[in-house]
């Protein structure tokens, strides 16, 4: 699973790296969180765009959406087969902006952050799927979901998921929608260990109000951070990542 995440390197090293040509200018941030405005990019009849998008995905038929769960992830594994992917999967990739993503490693009531970032400190290429959602009153909202898929080695020290990174070579397979025919899913698999750095970092980055460098400091040892008592809650929906992915911390 994929719940917050940073976007830090100059804009400009974005436009290079995935040649759209728009030109964005947006500050950097330590600790991206669901349900916030993200940048993702796509590509339309050839051309590669910048686009806004929430965090949070929306399938087009959902009728309300507080009916929903809150899709941050999409689980690779149910791509083809859940009516809530199938259509972007096929019609609808993007691109994650990142440069880095954080995961927390559970022990009893403790969790443990670390950062997870790529070696050579090159944009992270985190598949997506998009979505734009239309309410009964006309508004739209173009919202949506990391695709995850099973944690490689160095992950799976904290956690059993990950987000699936593309590597270079991979971008422009997975985000040409052209051909709803082309095999995408062999990009949905865990990247190679060696193309990433973890280290712990502040439990400072639990609350989604810390938003500054020092997050991504690395920590001599692991901070953990105790897991607050939590009052009954009515049951929700579970996400596709098979957590509660709309309460986090």
């Amino acid at each position: 699973m994929c719940g917050r995440y940073a976007i830090t390197l100059p804009p400009e090293t974005y436009r290079e790296f995935y040649g759209y040509s728009e030109q964005p200018n947006f500050p950097p941030r330590y600790n991206v969180a669901p349900t916030q405005p993200v940048p993702v990019v796509l590509e339309d009849r050839g051309e590669r765009r910048f686009m806004l998008v929430r965090w949070g995905f929306l399938p087009s038929w959902v009728k309300d959406p507080k009916d929903f769960p809150l899709v941050i992830n999409a689980r690779g594994e149910t791509l083809q087969t859940k009516p809530t992917f199938k259509a972007a999967l096929k019609r609808r990739r993007c691109i994650f902006l990142a440069d880095g993503f954080y995961e927390w490693r559970r022990d009893g009531r403790e969790k443990t952050p670390f950062l997870i970032r790529p070696r050579d400190r090159k944009p992270m290429p985190l598949a997506g799927l998009w979505e734009t959602y239309s309410s009964p009153d006309g508004a739209e909202i173009d919202t949506a979901a990391i695709v995850t898929t099973d944690a490689n080695g160095t992950l799976s020290a904290v956690h059993d998921r990950m987000p699936v990174i593309l590597s270079p070579d991979d971008i422009g397979s997975w985000l040409d929608v052209r051909d709803e025919r082309a095999d995408v899913m062999r990009l949905v698999r865990p990247c190679p260990d060696e193309w990433l750095d973890m280290v712990p970092v502040s439990s400072r980055v639990n609350k989604v109000e810390n938003d500054d460098p020092d997050l991504m400091k690395p920590l001599a040892e692991p901070e953990p951070a105790p897991v607050k008592e939590r009052k009954p809650k009515a049951k929700k929906p579970l996400s596709s990542d098979e957590d509660e992915q709309g309460s986090l911390f």
